[in-house]
C-alpha cells in the first residue's frame, strides 16, 4: 500500500465563509483513506519546523498564500491554493475544482514548480537592523497622498537612478502582475531569475521599469524626504522607512514551491484573469 499523502490545511482567517469552506474541505479529505492531515490551522497558527507535509493547502486567496509563504520561512514547503479571493493568480483552483481535481493529486499527477523569493535588510539610522523574506514585492511610497518621494537606487553598489515619483516597487516575476502590473510595470514570465524596478507615478518621463538579474543586489535608500515614506512588504508588512535608512533586497536562498494541476499553465492564468480574449464581441451589432 502507498504511503499516504500527508497534508496541512491552511485557512486564512477565522471569518465564518474561510472556515464553514475548510471544514467542508477536511471532511473531504478525511474520506479519502490515502490521505493524512497533519494540522488544520489559521496561516499565523501554523509552526513549520519539522513538518512532514507533501502539500500544503491554503484556502483564501493569493494574500493567504503570501502569508503562508512567509510563514514558512526557512522551512518552504509545495502549497495548493484554493481561491475564496478574486483574482487568484497563485490560488487558482476554486473548492469545487479542487475536490474535482482531488484524485489526481493523490496519484501524483500535479507539478511544483519553484519561483524566486526575496529576502531584505532595513538598515534604520539609529543602529537597528530587521530582517525580512518576502514573494511578491518590496514597495517605499508616500506614507500620506499628493507626495512625491525620492528614491535613491543602487545595484550592486553602482548608482543607477534618483526616482521622483509617488513611490518606487521591486517585484519577483511572481510578484510582477501584483502592484507592479497596476503601476505600468511588464508581465515577467514566472520561471525567469529577475527582478523588477517599477516607479509609481515617476515626475520624469524618461524612468521607465527596470529588469535586471536575480544575483544582483538592490540597495534603496532616500536622499531627501519631505513626507512620511514607509516601507511594504508583500502589501501586508508595513514600516517606517526614514532618511539615513538603507534597504537592501537580494534572492532568498529559499525558493516559493507552487503546486500546479494540469490544465493550468502561466499563460492560460494570465488569459483567464487578465482577459487577454482578443477583441470583445458585439453580437449582431458592427
Amino acid at each position: 500500500m502507498a504511503n499516504p499523502l500527508k497534508l496541512v490545511l491552511l485557512a486564512r482567517d477565522q471569518t465564518e465563509t474561510i472556515q464553514t469552506v475548510c471544514e467542508e474541505l477536511l471532511r473531504f479529505l478525511e474520506a479519502h483513506p490515502q490521505t493524512e492531515v497533519l494540522c488544520n490551522a489559521v496561516v499565523e497558527e501554523f509552526d513549520p519546523a519539522g513538518s512532514e507535509a507533501d502539500i500544503v493547502v491554503v484556502v483564501g486567496g493569493d494574500g493567504a498564500i503570501l502569508r503562508a509563504c512567509r510563514q514558512l520561512g526557512k522551512w518552504q514547503m509545495p502549497i495548493l491554493g484554493v481561491n475564496m479571493g478574486r483574482l487568484g493568480f497563485l490560488a487558482d483552483l476554486s473548492p469545487e475544482e479542487f475536490r474535482t481535481e482531488y484524485p489526481a493529486i493523490l496519484e501524483g499527477q500535479y507539478e511544483t514548480v519553484e519561483h524566486l523569493m526575496f529576502e531584505g535588510t532595513h538598515e534604520m539610522a539609529n543602529g537597528e537592523t530587521a530582517s525580512f523574506l518576502g514573494l511578491n514585492e518590496v514597495a517605499i511610497s508616500a506614507g500620506r497622498a499628493l507626495q512625491m518621494v525620492e528614491v535613491k537606487l543602487q545595484i550592486d553598489g553602482e548608482s543607477v537612478a534618483t526616482y521622483s515619483c509617488d513611490g518606487l516597487i521591486l517585484s519577483t516575476p511572481v510578484g510582477s502582475t501584483a502592484h507592479s502590473l497596476s503601476a505600468g510595470g511588464p508581465a515577467i514570465r514566472q520561471d525567469l531569475p529577475v527582478f523588477v524596478v517599477t516607479p509609481i507615478c515617476p515626475h520624469t518621463l524618461s524612468n521607465r521599469p527596470l529588469v535586471d538579474h536575480a544575483d544582483r543586489t538592490y540597495d534603496f535608500t532616500l536622499p531627501d524626504a519631505r513626507t512620511e515614506v514607509v516601507l511594504v512588504i508583500d502589501g501586508q508588512v508595513r514600516r517606517d522607512f526614514r532618511v539615513g535608512d538603507r534597504v537592501t533586497i537580494r534572492k532568498a536562498d529559499v525558493t516559493f514551491k507552487l503546486v500546479k494541476t494540469h490544465g493550468h499553465s502561466y499563460y492560460k492564468v494570465l488569459h483567464d484573469k487578465l482577459g487577454w480574449r482578443g477583441q470583445p464581441t458585439y453580437g449582431d451589432d458592427e
